[in-house]
């Protein structure tokens, strides 16, 4: 059995979850998300808690079993707490600002970059290098800093551009490395 698959899903008070053959809503204090699982997996409370079930040992299944498990697991964390990213942004004149609509980036290009946050994720600027990401859907925090991030990608020579806080940029030594 998949050992991520099996562990039980605790539910914190204040979640509200409805089970409806594979579609699973999970509505809590930061708000609601809805998915659908794959058919081969089951899903079903018992008491305070989520059980993952996969019908047989075949590899697709072992696979489906862990992810289902984890999907509904991160859902539960979202409306929980919810998700955040931190993006760095490295330059001289690099800079971000926070809009009603979004981040305005000026990234050094000869215009400024209007990013619209898309339907429950939030943008904050909380300096002018710092760029935090956050919302209930994982899945959506993630893409968003993705794209943001490959606006301007770090480069390897001085490391300027946009990245993720704490990511470690591979630096190449310039022309007059190689002497």
């Amino acid at each position: 059995m998949s050992r991520i698959g099996r562990r039980p899903i605790a539910v914190p008070a204040g979640v509200d979850i409805v089970i409806d053959g594979n579609n699973v809503r999970v509505k809590g204090p930061k708000g609601e998300l809805a998915r659908t699982l794959h058919s081969a997996v089951s899903v079903r409370r018992d008491g305070d808690e989520i059980l993952v079930e996969r019908p047989s040992d075949s590899p697709e299944h072992r696979s489906l079993h862990g992810l289902s498990r984890t999907l509904v697991a991160n859902m539960i964390d979202g409306v929980t707490t919810g998700f955040k990213k931190t993006l760095e942004i490295v330059g001289v004149g690099y800079r971000a600002e926070t809009k009603p609509f979004g981040l305005t980036l000026a990234l050094g290009y000869s215009h400024p970059i209007d990013y619209k946050a898309p339907q429950g994720i939030e943008l904050r600027a909380v300096s002018p290098t710092i760029v935090e990401v956050s919302g209930t859907n994982k899945e959506v925090v993630g893409q968003v800093a993705a794209e943001i991030r490959s606006l301007r990608p770090p480069e390897p020579y001085k490391g300027k551009g946009v990245k993720y806080q704490g990511e470690v940029i591979r630096r190449k030594a310039g022309k007059a490395g190689g002497k």
